[in-house]
């Protein structure tokens, strides 16, 4: 039951931070008993990144090795997940943020669960065949709203200004890149 009110906190903080109210960050968690339960999100999340393969894949046949590439990509959905958490708690210190990166990475981690929703919602019209102008826009304004929530986010948990907010989007970004790179390499689609 403990871990349940945890996610239910942390998603309602997520989703409060989504509607650009700071009053989400008091409840993601603030210590770093908080950040540890925040990586329930990575379980959470899951789900959502089967759905988006699955999108991906409804436009065409699903490849025949279908759940190696699904162990795949959560594979590196998780080695992503963990290797920004840990990046940023080695660079907050240097940075003299070190005693907010709880906070910083609970938030991050639930803020993940609706980035990923939005992600999602982004894909539907294309699934319902709507027009192509009308799923570009849809798949813009989702990923914009993911990529805008986590540079609030990181503002406010750390107290940054907008430039270094970026920057840690951008580090994020840039690892999920990398890694898909990797991806491919492995034979990926």
């Amino acid at each position: 039951m403990r871990a349940l009110a945890g996610v239910s906190a942390g998603i309602r903080g997520a989703l409060l931070l989504a509607r650009g109210r700071p009053d989400g960050l008091l409840l993601v968690g603030s210590d770093l008993a908080g950040a540890a339960r925040s990586f329930w999100a990575l379980a959470v999340c899951a789900p959502m990144l089967v759905s988006l393969r699955l999108m991906s894949w409804a436009g065409s046949a699903v490849p025949a090795d279908a759940w190696r590439t699904l162990g795949r990509d959560l594979l590196i959905f998780a080695v992503g997940w963990l290797f920004y958490a840990v990046l940023t708690s080695r660079l907050a210190p240097i940075f003299g943020r070190g005693q907010r990166w709880p906070q910083f990475i609970a938030a991050w981690n639930w803020c993940n669960v609706v980035e990923n929703l939005l992600l999602v919602l982004g894909g539907i019209p294309a699934l319902l065949g709507a027009p192509h102008a009308i799923d570009q826009v849809s798949q813009l304004v989702t990923t914009g709203w993911a990529l805008w929530l986590e540079w609030y986010a990181a503002r406010l948990a750390l107290g940054v200004g907008p430039l270094s907010a970026a920057w840690l989007v951008l580090l994020d970004q840039f690892i999920g890149l990398a890694l898909a790179g990797v991806a491919l390499t492995m034979g990926g689609t």
